[in-house]
């Protein structure tokens, strides 16, 4: 069995759920934690590393990096890791697919952009609750339009963003006038 294969394997058996590590005696082998598997998940897991197998090289090193890194990651990270790949996994297979379309075309993307999004993804988090849902619900709707209603949104957005840059250069010329006004009385007296 080659390295790479088998840390495939050790990867699946570390992420498969109802395996636990022992707290207080050394860590079971893979080999044995594999054997005291129920066997639909120790088929799950022959069957995925045959999926693993089949993979370029490189696909394959870039998997095992990224198993490095996971287990490199403080308890508290890892856990939130494996916690997302968990609801990733029992999403249906259409909004998977959606997600991984979504990171392709992030990753697309010149690294200036992808900075920028990540930016203002940060700052979606940063919100306070009630915004970042009003923020994510106008995300959703936005998906949801046609490539014609998002034009028209746009000019929207853009004339209500003219309308309140007019109201803005209104008052101030109004302030500036009454500025004026007062400076004149005071002079003038």
């Amino acid at each position: 069995m080659s390295r790479v294969p088998g840390l495939a394997l050790l990867a699946a058996i570390a992420l498969a759920p109802g395996v636990t590590r022992a707290q207080t005696a050394p860590p079971p082998s893979a080999e044995d934690r594999f054997r005291n598997l129920p066997p639909e998940k120790q088929e799950e897991l022959r069957k995925r590393f045959r999926e693993l197998q089949r993979l370029p090289p490189a696909e394959r090193e870039r998997l095992r990096q990224n198993l490095d890194r996971l287990n490199r990651m403080p308890p508290a990270d890892r856990t939130r890791v494996e916690d997302n790949f968990r609801r990733f996994r029992e999403m249906p297979p259409e909004e998977r697919e959606q997600i991984l379309e979504r990171w392709r075309k992030f990753k697309d993307l010149p690294p200036e952009r992808r900075a920028q999004l990540r930016e203002q993804f940060q700052g979606v988090l940063r919100a306070d609750p009630a915004r970042r849902k009003q923020i994510l619900e106008n995300m959703r709707r936005w998906e949801q339009m046609t490539p014609e209603e998002r034009d028209q949104a746009r000019e929207r957005f853009r004339q209500r963003q003219e309308e309140r840059r007019m109201k803005r250069e209104e008052r101030r010329e109004k302030k500036e006038q009454r500025r004026e006004k007062r400076l004149e009385r005071l002079h003038g007296r």
